[in-house]
């Protein structure tokens, strides 16, 4: 059975503050894509003791309609499978820099490297 990898640190803070704050995924793609700090959601959020704050998922809702024209994104993504697209994707590059490199130590041949 292949291990569970950990997503890294940046989307991490995403996943805590998701939990945190009770959003859903397309509230946390929405806060991302409005270039919200995880960290500083918690100052944002409603604590019940300052009755004029909106709650937190309806804030970010009202601030990407705002900014963007519409309710959601058209396509939600999990922090969980924008990390495991990050990573296929890495695998992608590392395969094709690695085939690229294959090929161009078959390409030369010695009499090329002799020759002035």
């Amino acid at each position: 059975m292949a291990k569970k990898k950990k997503p890294p640190q940046k989307l991490q803070a995403w996943i805590d503050a998701r939990r945190r704050h009770g959003l859903s995924h397309a509230q946390v793609q929405m806060a991302r894509e409005l270039g919200m700090n995880p960290g500083k959601l918690g100052k944002l959020d409603n604590h019940k003791q300052e009755p004029w704050k909106i709650p937190l998922p309806y804030y970010i809702e009202r601030l990407y309609f705002k900014r963007f024209g519409k309710k959601k994104p058209d396509v939600v993504l999990s922090i969980e499978e924008v990390a495991l697209r990050k990573e296929e994707k890495k695998a992608l590059k590392r395969e094709e820099k690695q085939l690229k490199r294959q090929t161009e130590a078959t390409d030369t041949t010695p009499s090329e490297v002799n020759d002035p």
